[in-house]
C-alpha cells in the first residue's frame, strides 16, 4: 500500500512514482483554514471514507477504505453554527449544507478526508474531500480534485493510513 501522498501547490500530487495533475483551493493553500476561504488547508490527512455514485461507478472502487453508495438525499452540512458541522446529513436538513448527489460528475467519486474531524472546530473548514476534477482542472472550495481515473487508481493503492501532505509553500 501507499504510504504517502504529497500534493504540490503548484497542482501536481506525488504518489510513489506517480506525478498526477490535480486543483487544489481556488485560492490556494492555508495555514488557518476557514470556513468558506476557498483554500486548501495544509497538513497532513488520511483517507476515512469513499462515497460513490453506483449508478455511474459500476463496479464499485477498489479500495481497502470504508465504501457507502451515496444516496440523492446525502448532504454534508457546513453550517459552523449547527450541532452537524462537517458532518455527513440526510436531506432536507434545516442548516446550510451542500449537496453530495450532483449533477456535474465532481462527486461520483468523493472521499472524506481528516480535516477538522476529531474534534470538529466550528468554522476551521467543512467538507474537505478528494473528489473528480473538472474538466479543465478548476480551483475548487478547498478540496483536492483529481482526474476519475487517477482517482481510482489512487483508491486502489491507498488505505486508511495512507498520508495526504500539503506541504507549506
Amino acid at each position: 500500500m501507499l504510504k504517502r501522498i504529497t500534493v504540490d501547490p503548484t497542482g501536481w500530487l506525488i504518489a510513489g512514482d506517480q506525478r498526477l495533475r490535480c486543483a487544489l483551493g481556488q485560492n490556494g493553500i492555508s495555514t488557518e483554514k476557514r470556513e468558506g476561504d476557498k483554500a486548501s488547508p495544509v497538513g497532513t490527512f488520511h483517507m476515512l471514507h469513499v462515497f460513490y455514485r453506483a449508478d455511474r461507478i459500476a463496479p464499485p472502487p477498489q479500495t481497502a477504505l470504508a465504501l457507502t453508495p451515496l444516496q440523492p438525499d446525502f448532504g454534508w452540512c457546513d453550517d459552523p453554527t449547527h450541532p452537524d458541522y462537517n458532518r455527513l446529513i440526510t436531506l432536507p436538513h434545516p442548516a446550510n449544507h451542500e449537496k453530495m448527489w450532483r449533477d456535474d460528475g465532481l462527486y461520483d467519486v468523493v472521499v472524506q478526508l481528516d480535516h477538522n474531524t476529531d474534534p470538529v472546530r466550528p468554522g476551521h473548514g467543512s467538507a474537505i474531500f478528494m473528489h473528480v476534477a473538472k474538466l479543465n482542472y478548476d480551483g475548487t472550495e478547498g478540496c483536492i480534485a483529481l482526474k476519475l481515473n487517477d482517482l481510482l487508481e489512487l483508491l486502489r493503492i491507498s488505505n486508511s493510513s495512507t498520508e495526504i501532505v500539503i506541504p507549506r509553500l
